[in-house]
Order: structure tokens, then C-alpha cells, then sequence
């Protein structure tokens, strides 16, 4: 079930869908802890389940966190909230 605009994950209020593909939706959301907008990669429900797929994104954020450079957005961090594992990016 995709996530709705309004509604939150975490401490991040949903603004919209950007996209998704076969591994994840990513939104646009807003984080008001720190006043600014970002992108939630987020596992759909009935990935979330598998632990090899969690695995997998938690790969992806140590990944993203080991590069600097101007062409790849930064990664904030790796959460979970209501059973969803999600990465926080800079929304480029």
C-alpha cells in the first residue's frame, strides 16, 4: 500500500510519490525536525518482510554513505518506523 499524502513515516510528513520501481517508493516528504524536504526510499509492505531485501537496503545506504560527490545525492539516514525500512536522501 502506497504511502498517502498528509500522512507520516516516522517523524517525516508524506507530500507525494516521486516514483517506484521493483525495489522500493520513493516519496518527497518534509522533515520538520530539521526544516527541510528529502526523499523516503521506502520497501513496499510485502517486501518489507523479507529479511534479504532489508539486507539489500541497508547495502544501499552504506553504499551511498561511503560516497562524496557533487552528482550523488546524500544519503541522512537509515530508519524504520511501523515495521517499514526506509532510506532518508537529499531530494535533488
Amino acid at each position: 500500500m502506497s504511502l498517502k499524502s498528509g500522512s507520516h513515516l516516522g517523524r517525516f510528513e508524506i507530500q507525494g510519490m516521486l516514483g517506484k520501481g521493483g525495489m522500493g517508493e520513493v516519496y518527497r516528504a518534509v522533515d520538520p525536525r530539521l526544516g527541510r524536504q528529502v526523499a523516503l526510499k521506502v520497501l513496499p509492505e510485502a517486501l518489507a518482510r523479507e529479511s534479504q531485501l532489508r539486507a539489500r537496503l541497508e547495502r544501499e545506504a552504506r553504499f551511498l554513505a561511503a560516497l562524496d560527490h557533487p552528482n550523488v545525492g546524500a544519503i541522512y539516514e537509515l530508519d524504520e518506523s511501523e515495521g517499514r525500512t526506509f532510506l532518508v536522501m537529499q531530494l535533488v
